[in-house]
């Protein structure tokens, strides 16, 4: 099949998703879980005592709610999911939550959380990967969530940025992850603690599972400072996060051809972040840092400081994964059908 047509196909193909879900009424799961790090994070650090919180300005000063716990100046890409998915409300930190919320949603996300357990932990208290999963247990069983239930509901996971950004990646004596792994070695390592982990959530429930990759984290203005120089973005980082991501499309393969009714799917954040995915957005190497004026115009640029993404590059994000442009084989709205 010739590209031009495979990529008619693909746009036909999204345009044919966003047909589908806008022809559904109503709430188009039954509840919508959230996993992951800053990224994710909605407000779990608010009360930790870590250097990764962000419950205050200017951060959120786009969100009608002001700094709530986002890393980002507005909405993050779970918010732009909820709405999509035609939620009321965007889904509450567990941090804080009621169990009844539970039935609906709840987002477990932390700041500087990681696959391994000692990612980030010289920025202080963090919420692991594991530890939300348990959260996730306390929960579902404290709420008395029915499994057939939970087993229609949507979950998105983001995590595995910190294991390069504030492990490996991380200058300094902190970590010896570098000196002891290849690329390949730790990609390795991580997708072995992530498959383990995973299981765990799918023996609690999980079946609807977007898994979001690894972007350029090198492209990151904290990555061009310190491991660029500060001329373009960081090739070594960016070519260590590449076997993680081909591993992880791979466990999701290996989730849906060993488990029966799973459905997983795979969100490129890596190849998905291009100037046609982020449209007219500008790289923005020092936009909306903390000790100097926020950028007026925060819809041009993809970055809000230097590593998390402006609340326009969350939208895109999401509206790509939703539409199946970045995610395989299911986009998140298919899942919200099947």
């Amino acid at each position: 099949m010739a590209e031009g047509t495979f990529k008619v196909l693909l746009w036909g193909l999204a345009a044919m998703v966003f047909a589908m879900a806008e022809g559904a009424r109503g709430q188009r799961v039954p509840c919508y879980f959230v996993f992951g790090d800053s990224v994710f994070d909605n407000g779990n650090n608010n009360d930790l005592n870590t250097s990764a919180k962000v419950n205050h300005s200017p951060y959120g000063m786009d969100l009608a709610r002001g700094p709530t716990g986002r890393f980002s100046n507005g909405r993050n890409i779970p918010d732009f999911i909820a709405e999509l998915m035609r939620f009321s409300d965007y889904i509450p930190p567990f941090t804080g939550a009621s169990p009844e919320q539970a039935h609906t949603g709840l987002n477990y996300a932390s700041g500087g959380a990681g696959i391994l357990e000692d990612t980030s932990y010289h920025l202080g208290d963090r919420i692991s990967f594991k530890t939300q999963i348990k959260n996730h247990r306390t929960a579902i069983m404290t709420a008395n969530v029915p499994p057939e239930k939970l087993k229609q509901c949507l979950y998105t996971i983001n995590i595995g940025s910190n294991d390069y950004l504030n492990n490996y990646f991380m200058q300094g004596d902190k970590y010896n992850t570098q000196r002891k792994y290849t690329y390949d070695q730790f990609a390795d390592s991580l997708i072995r603690h992530y498959r383990s982990l995973l299981k765990l959530l799918y023996v609690q429930g999980a079946r609807k599972v977007a898994l979001f990759g690894v972007s350029r984290i090198g492209c990151t203005p904290r990555m061009i400072a310190s491991h660029a120089g500060g001329m373009g973005c960081a090739a070594e980082v960016n070519k260590a996060v590449e076997p993680f991501n081909m591993n992880l499309k791979a466990l999701v393969r290996e989730f849906n051809t060993n488990f029966a009714d799973a459905k997983f799917t795979f969100v490129d954040m890596y190849t998905g972040q291009t100037p046609f995915a982020y449209a007219a957005l500008e790289s923005g190497e020092e936009l909306c840092a903390a000790d100097k004026p926020v950028c007026a115009f925060r819809d041009r640029y993809v970055y809000w400081d230097n590593v998390h993404s402006t609340e326009r590059a969350n939208m895109f994000v999401a509206k790509a994964a939703f539409a199946g442009i970045v995610a395989f084989p299911y986009s998140i709205a298919l899942l919200g059908i099947v």
